[in-house]
């Protein structure tokens, strides 16, 4: 019957969750959870501080063990314990609360170096890029508002314009399932309204998972929303 289970959800769904349990000393921060996501599917969950949220995305892409519970993504089973690596390389991109960028490095240094390309130096890195990977960072530029910035060091962005050039890294790797946790903390409401045309101009290409506790920015983009709670 289990195995049923997993065949009928994987059919239609990106990701599927089922009886996930992740205990630290005892303290159930995800309790038996069940969870299913559609294909190209633009999901929002929100939940109280502690509720399980970030704990949730954690063991998706590996960096949690869970204690009990599979993660099936895309039909590929128990993804939860394979490596981080090879869980990116699935076809998942997360985006932390804090943006991870390289602040020394252009804007447009910082996308060839999230290009799906074997990563070594960056002047390798820009050494081996041909036309094609050059007109696909212009396109990822300007999906992220960024197109007049590329050759600015990106610590010199703005805290938005640093979490929409973590989200175009994201998309370089070419994702089928993108992660995005709290997107919008700390943003002005100019870099709000933009992060919530660039999640809309995103949602026809990719299954979407956000976290986040801002109300009014969840009710602009949000289709479904799941409630948790105390796991």
């Amino acid at each position: 019957m289990y195995a049923q289970r997993v065949q009928d959800a994987t059919s239609d769904t990106i990701l599927h969750i089922e009886g996930l349990t992740v205990s630290f000393d005892g303290f159930k921060a995800l309790n038996d959870l069940d969870f299913f996501m559609d294909v190209g599917e633009l999901r929002v969950i929100i939940g109280p501080n502690g509720a399980g949220k970030t704990t949730l995305l954690d063991t998706i892409t590996g960096r949690v063990r869970p204690t009990e519970g599979r993660v099936f993504f895309n039909g590929v089973s128990d993804v939860a314990t394979l490596s981080e690596n090879a869980i990116v390389n699935l076809g998942i991109g997360r985006k932390f609360q804090t943006p991870t960028i390289y602040v020394n490095h252009t804007v447009f240094e910082n996308l060839a170096l999230s290009l799906p390309k074997d990563k070594g130096v960056i002047r390798t890195i820009m050494s081996m890029l041909g036309s094609h990977d050059e007109d696909r960072i212009a396109e990822i530029m300007n999906t992220i508002g960024l197109a007049d910035k590329g050759d600015d060091p990106a610590g010199l962005l703005s805290h938005g314009e640093k979490q929409w050039l973590e989200i175009g890294m994201l998309i370089a790797q070419d994702p089928q399932l993108l992660l995005l946790d709290e997107p919008v903390a700390g943003m002005t409401d100019y870099e709000t309204q933009g992060t919530v045309d660039l999640i809309h101009s995103l949602a026809d290409a990719h299954s979407i998972l956000v976290i986040e506790h801002d109300m009014e920015f969840v009710e602009q983009i949000a289709r479904k929303v799941t409630v948790l709670h105390e796991g």
